[in-house]
């Protein structure tokens, strides 16, 4: 793959296209970077935009990660001192699931979102904002009927840390598509350039096909889960034999979530998948390409239950490091 293929690999959309290939033609001593919360464990979300570095990394741009302990705390995630407690095992969690740690910096926001200079920043971007148009960006981490202040600076903060961190391209879920949008909007106002931006696609609910998985409700997966964890959540997701599902009778749209870990998780880190099989039922299958793993299910070639099979063990083969490293 060339850069522009490896920088827009899986995205569900860049922003905008002319910035990317502009990017692609010169991606050396580019960077890249994606806030996370630290949050303990990584889990499937977390995953997938990591997955997104990975392609950047061998397109050839520098990482930064930022462990947004000062965002965490905003958010009522427990003290400074349990934040970056957790922040460190995270760190240490990316390396083991793949980043080239020498290629990566890791950043806590408090690193620089204490200096006067960031706090000044903060409050102009604040005068340039009005509360409703911060509300929409901070609609993805506010939580409860009372809507804090704290929330409301949030996705402000969001905003000015892609020109502190010095980077050329913001990564983050689709769910982040409002906070780099308000970036864009409001960092001209203090002189700073909008960011060029790429968003991963969202995974639906594992064992409903539903909205989107989710750490906090809902099945997901994470580095914590065992082989037999993986295998049994895997074995009981939703899975009908085709990628594009009739939506419930309720009218809710379904994807085939399976379909979206192979696609977004397994073939970009495998050059090839196998799905073994008794030879009494055709034998293994192997695929260089999703596309054609896809095609099989769809024909009824590959059973729901095997590709739910091979599913697991890659599974298992990307989160045994760092389970491994949770263990040490």
């Amino acid at each position: 793959m060339d850069a522009h293929e490896l920088i827009t690999r899986n995205a569900a959309e860049v922003v905008t296209e002319e910035e990317i290939e502009a990017l692609a033609d010169d991606p050396e001593g580019k960077r890249a970077y994606v806030g996370y919360e630290p949050s303990g464990v990584l889990h499937i979300g977390h995953m997938l935009t990591a997955n997104k570095l990975i392609d950047l990394q061998e397109a050839g741009f520098e990482v930064t990660v930022l462990l947004a302990d000062v965002h965490a705390y905003l958010n009522d995630k427990g003290s400074f001192e349990e934040i970056r407690h957790t922040a460190e095992r995270m760190r240490d969690q990316f390396i083991a699931y793949g980043l080239d740690e020498s290629n990566t910096q890791f950043v806590l926001g408090s690193d620089f979102q204490l200096d006067d200079d960031y706090t000044l920043d903060l409050h102009a971007l604040e005068l340039e904002t009005t509360l409703a148009r911060a509300e929409r960006a901070m609609a993805e981490i506010s939580s409860g009927d009372s809507v804090k202040v704290s929330q409301a600076v949030y996705p402000l903060m969001q905003a000015l840390d892609i020109p502190y961190l010095g980077v050329d391209i913001a990564v983050g879920g689709m769910e982040q598509r409002k906070v780099h949008m308000l970036a864009r909007d409001v960092l001209p106002s203090i002189d700073r350039e909008p960011p060029t931006s790429l968003h991963t696609p969202l995974i639906a609910d594992l064992g409903t096909g539903r909205g989107k998985m989710s750490s906090s409700e809902g099945v997901t997966i994470s580095m914590e889960d065992s082989r037999e964890d993986i295998e049994s959540k895997v074995n009981d997701a939703y899975c009908p034999p085709t990628a594009d599902p009739d939506p419930t009778d309720d009218g809710v749209e379904r994807d085939n979530p399976v379909l979206q870990v192979f696609e977004y998780h397994v073939f970009p880190r495998f050059d090839a998948v196998t799905v073994e099989r008794p030879e009494e039922y055709g034998g293994n299958l192997k695929y260089d390409a999703y596309d054609d793993l896809e095609a099989d299910l769809e024909s009824g070639e590959l059973h729901p239950a095997d590709a739910k099979g091979a599913l697991a063990e890659y599974l298992d083969r990307l989160i045994a490091p760092g389970r491994q490293q949770l263990a040490e």
